[in-house]
């Protein structure tokens, strides 16, 4: 029993002494660069991890600046109207992105010349021509340029992506269908600010096709590890034009591969919301029903096997923060094609510019070899 009793208190001490070292860490200096985003929560609603300082914010809009200040309790006196202006000011280590797609590119003008890392909320940019510029920056000022989605931090996905690619649980891949989406952003109740952009072709690059395929395509070049598609055959509908008169509320993008077939689901019109992923392959095949819960049948397997995967499991981060702060703190390094890269999500961006191209113009786009 004293052993048992001197056991737990050893453990006790040492997992204290993670805390401590992690607390004596100096925290990154980090500022928010656009707050329209709906998942501004995100970043404001984990302000006791003690990884980030915030130490400014960028928004115009002073209204939403009072009442985001009121709901996660930071001072006004952070917020500033014009973002080079709050660069220079406080000297952030690092900026997260909380506005509209098409500003990342202005995010990135202005934070890579300064040596400050950038993470973005998902997709990267609105066309392969802010792409490219973002990455010509993130590249020639040696900063860290991340995307975030929420299905990156999913247990679910790391476990799904080790039994196909390292278990080779179910053969090769042949077919991966990728379905996300909810009833849609206005019907869900997000925010005015959020929807104003979001349904705006030009400011978020397209509607539910953008919004929601972007993780189709993440997810797909990662588990490829970066191949190139073929060709991307996309259709578009808008089933609610009274709601969505400016862009598409649903979308289905076919990305062909030399040895598998990609069908990417994104809608804004399903009862309920959803994010899985089904793989098959010749020998069998793993379903990612949702965060934790995943189904598989392989070679020999009776009957489909369902297991709850959590972050301790696949040792995967449950906080994208978590993963940027090891990332600018060299802990961890990004791996190529991995779901947060650049490289990745470059790819993402060219997948999204020919689904459009090819919705548009009811013909197949062929990617040059």
């Amino acid at each position: 029993m004293q052993l048992i009793v001197k056991g737990l208190l050893l453990a006790i001490l040492l997992q204290g002494g993670v805390f401590m070292a992690h607390a004596q860490q100096k925290p990154i200096r980090l500022a928010v660069a656009g707050m329209t985003h709906g998942h501004i929560s995100f970043i404001l609603g984990r302000a006791d991890k003690g990884d980030f300082q915030l130490v400014g914010l960028f928004e115009t809009n002073r209204e939403l600046v009072q009442k985001l200040a009121k709901r996660y309790q930071f001072s006004e006196n952070l917020a500033y109207n014009h973002l080079e202006d709050m660069l220079d000011k406080v000297k952030p280590e690092a900026v997260v992105a909380f506005g509209s797609i098409f500003d990342h590119l202005a995010v990135v003008e202005a934070c890579a010349p300064r040596g400050i890392h950038v993470m973005v909320e998902k997709p990267l940019a609105v066309s392969m021509k802010h792409a490219t510029r973002m990455a010509e920056l993130a590249r020639k000022h040696s900063i860290q340029l991340l995307t975030d989605y929420e299905t990156s931090w999913y247990p679910t996905t790391a476990q799904a992506f080790k039994m196909v690619n390292e278990a080779k649980f179910a053969g090769t891949v042949r077919k991966v269908v990728i379905h996300d989406g909810h009833k849609g952003p206005k019907e869900i109740g997000c925010d005015p600010v959020f929807l104003e952009w979001l349904t705006d072709p030009v400011l978020n690059g397209g509607g539910a096709m953008v919004d929601f395929g972007c993780y189709g395509a993440n997810l797909m070049t990662a588990l490829t590890k970066g191949e190139k598609p073929l060709s991307v055959t996309a259709v578009t509908h808008q089933f609610k034009p009274d709601i969505y008169p400016k862009v598409d509320d649903e979308a289905t993008i076919v990305v062909s591969y030399r040895e598998a077939q990609c069908i990417i689901q994104a809608s804004w019109n399903w009862p309920f919301n959803r994010k899985d992923m089904e793989i098959y392959g010749d020998n069998g095949y793993v379903v990612s029903v949702n965060k934790n819960e995943l189904r598989a049948r392989g070679a020999g397997m009776s009957h489909e096997k369902t297991t709850n995967i959590t972050a301790a499991d696949v040792m995967v981060y449950e906080d994208p923060f978590c993963y940027f702060a090891d990332v600018i703190r060299g802990k961890i390094g990004v791996a190529p094609f991995g779901l947060y890269s650049l490289e990745n999500n470059l790819q993402v961006v060219a997948i999204l510019d020919a689904a459009r191209k090819s919705a548009k113009t009811g013909k197949s786009v062929v990617f040059q070899k």
